[in-house]
């Protein structure tokens, strides 16, 4: 994986995290996540 790869993997990773993290506790939990849940999610840790 090259630099500029590296990069875009983690701008995505931070643009699904702000995302996430601009939803409601409702709608978090209506899609089966909590807070906790939206780093592991945005890095693709969690299935």
């Amino acid at each position: 994986m090259n630099i500029l790869s590296k990069a875009r993997s983690w701008m995505k990773t931070r643009q699904t995290a702000h995302q996430l993290s601009n939803l409601s506790n409702e709608t978090l939990a209506d899609i089966g996540l909590t807070r906790f849940d939206i780093d592991n999610v945005a890095r693709g840790l969690r299935r």
